[in-house]
Parts: structure tokens; C-alpha cells; sequence
């Protein structure tokens, strides 16, 4: 790919919001994200970023966005830069082909418009993973470890003592939810 061929891509991707900053650096901006194409001092490596959170609201995931970068991520990778964390492509310019460019552009934005979403999913996952090996341990069965739940939340020790019943009916619906698609694939742990 040569420099010559990123302005008449990023045009056919965007009607309009791209602007060619300074000579390597192109931004573009839409209404649902912001992404910057820049290229390294001697024009030899093109980078993509897309802002994806702040890094405060990141960090409880540190451990999710490494895990993602390794098996998930395909050829973007998170990042923090600026105190945001930011879904990034680099590739070497002279290898790089304009559907390499395109794809990474789709990747970003999926990562971008998916957010932290997929990394508090895991994050919960193993939390209950947690709950369901020690309620396993203590040989309790599913039914009730919701009621163990239930109890946890009338008695205030979970959530918020002036919850709805609504409310807490549809927490505990989600714990049951939850409890029950991980509940099969846990073991019940070994004593030592």
C-alpha cells in the first residue's frame, strides 16, 4: 500500500469528518467514534486507534483486555495512551493491502462499538465461577445457591436493603440465568 491510497479509502468508507491533520495524520470523526490514521516518522508503519473507554473505567478489566489481545482481538490490540484505552492496528506500510486496511477499520470499530461489554461479561462469569465451586464444595445444588442469593439480598448484604421486589426479582432472575449456563462446566472442587 502506498500513502497515495489512504485518503481515497477512508472517502469511500466516510461521507464526510476526515480530516488530513499534517502530512501522516489523518483524523476521522463520526458521530458514533473517532479514529486516527498516522503514520511513523519515516512513513515506513501505518497505526489505527480508536478510543474505546477511559482508562478508569478499563482498569478493573486489565486482566480481560490482556487476555482478549491474546486470543480474541485478531490483529487489533488494546492499549492505554493518554489515559484512555484504545484499540490499535499496526502494520508495516510497504505489506500492508487495502483490504488489510479495511478490515482493520472493521475490527476497530467492532472493538470500539463493543466497549468493555465483553470484558465485564467475563469478568462475571468468573465471579460466579467462583460462587459455583464453593457452593459445589458445600454440596449445594442450584436451586440453592439462588436461594442462598435471595436471602443475601433480603438481608442487605447483597445490593440495597430499599430494592424493589421488581427489582430484586429480575437480579436474581439474571443470577439464575447465569448460575445455570455455568453451572454444568464447573467441577466440583477437590478438598486438599
Amino acid at each position: 500500500m502506498v500513502i497515495a491510497e489512504i485518503d481515497p479509502i477512508l472517502a469511500s468508507l466516510y461521507e464526510s469528518g476526515i480530516q488530513a491533520i499534517e502530512p501522516g495524520l489523518w483524523q476521522v470523526e463520526t458521530p458514533t467514534h473517532r479514529l486516527l490514521v498516522l503514520l511513523s516518522e519515516d512513513q515506513s508503519w501505518l497505526r489505527m486507534m480508536i478510543p474505546v473507554a477511559s482508562a478508569a473505567e478499563a482498569e478493573p478489566f486489565w486482566k480481560e483486555l490482556l487476555e482478549r489481545n491474546f486470543d480474541d482481538t485478531g490483529e487489533v490490540r488494546y492499549g492505554i495512551h493518554q489515559d484512555a484505552l484504545w484499540a490499535i492496528f499496526q502494520h508495516s506500510l510497504s505489506s500492508l493491502t487495502s483490504e488489510d486496511f479495511l478490515a482493520a477499520i472493521a475490527q476497530l470499530t467492532n472493538l470500539q462499538e463493543r466497549g468493555l461489554n465483553d470484558c465485564f461479561d467475563k469478568f462475571a462469569d468468573d465471579q460466579v465461577v467462583l460462587i459455583i465451586q464453593a457452593a459445589k464444595q458445600q454440596n449445594m445444588t442450584l436451586d440453592m445457591t439462588v436461594k442462598n442469593l435471595d436471602r443475601f439480598y433480603q438481608e442487605g448484604v447483597l445490593g440495597d436493603l430499599d430494592t424493589s421486589p421488581e427489582m430484586r426479582a429480575a437480579t436474581l432472575e439474571a443470577w439464575r440465568n447465569r448460575l445455570q449456563r455455568l453451572w454444568p462446566t464447573v467441577e466440583r472442587p477437590s478438598i486438599v
